[in-house]
């Protein structure tokens, strides 16, 4: 019994010492960092190359625990996944994630509050993602796919893995979007080294991630972009859209670069992936008939 109280002692003891060993550290680490930059031939910071967000902002962007799925039903004692997905086991949970969101919450108007519930529990019908629709700004940066980027000074063009969406950020404004669009008009312009994006023309056909979270077409999104180091961005976007938030709010979140010999954006156009989720049934022998035999072929159970 005493030896059994003197590991857990000594485990708190390590456990003490490694937090406060490591607590400068991390307050040291946690600001900017000091690097060279690679820059334009201007000056202006180069943002060109293959980038990835390292976090769980597609799950949800606030806070959140870990689950073992997103579309959950009531259960004898708890809640349990639903039909749709409870083979997927452990591969179909959901990762804890501290969130993006300044403030840990996102200020919905009251109907607004009531409608992302409604999203979220319809997640497995209703989410764009599932789809393969474009997922619009600022979903676009932190899905789990990488993105890239490539500019000089009179062109910027995001190129993104998901779905094969693009961006053309115009650095001169051609005025008011000709039409509402999923991916938005982007017009950009550099303060100091961050690149400010200035995003409007959306439809409300997007959401910003897996948990529900929507907006209106009324939505106007602006991102920076500001080098941290050679190979991290600092990201954020301020959200605003009277008809969905009582008041603009904001996500950061700093973006890595793919700093391996190959990098490179691979193929991931995911229509024909969906196919048989959205059309199967207007085929003339839909798979499930196909494989599921009548109840009159099926052998007579033996005695």
């Amino acid at each position: 019994m005493r030896s059994t109280v003197t590991r857990v002692l000594m485990a708190h003891a390590i456990t003490l010492t490694f937090l406060v060993t490591a607590a400068p550290y991390a307050a040291e680490t946690a600001g900017p960092t000091v690097g060279k930059i690679a820059r334009l031939p201007n000056g202006k910071p180069n943002l060109s190359g293959i980038w990835q967000a390292m976090n769980t902002a597609n799950w949800d962007l606030e806070p959140h625990s870990a689950r073992a799925a997103l579309a959950m039903v009531p259960g004898q004692f708890t809640p349990v996944p639903a039909p749709q997905v409870v083979a997927l086991g452990a591969v179909g949970s959901v990762p804890a994630g501290l969130g993006v969101v300044e403030g840990n919450e996102i200020p919905y108007l009251p109907a607004a509050l009531e409608q992302k519930k409604e999203n979220q529990k319809n997640w497995i019908s209703s989410d764009p993602e599932i789809k393969c629709y474009l997922p619009g700004v600022p979903r676009a940066n932190y899905m789990p796919y990488p993105f890239q980027i490539s500019h000089n000074k009179d062109y910027l063009f995001f190129a993104y893995e998901y779905a094969g969406a693009v961006r053309n950020v115009y650095l001169k404004d051609p005025g008011p979007a000709p039409t509402d669009s999923w991916m938005g008009q982007s017009v950009g312009h550099w303060e100091g080294d961050t690149m400010v994006v200035d995003v409007t023309g959306f439809n409300d056909s997007t959401w910003f991630d897996r948990a529900g979270n929507f907006h209106s077409d009324k939505l106007h999104v602006v991102e920076r972009y500001t080098p941290r180091g050679p190979d991290i961005l600092q990201y954020e976007a301020t959200i605003e859209d009277p008809a969905t938030f009582s008041r603009p709010w904001k996500i950061s979140m700093p973006l890595y670069r793919h700093v391996e010999k190959n990098a490179q954006l691979m193929q991931f156009k995911c229509v024909e992936f969906v196919e048989e989720l959205m059309y199967g049934e207007l085929r003339k022998k839909p798979a499930s008939a196909a494989t599921d035999k009548p109840a009159a072929d099926k052998p007579a159970p033996t005695k």
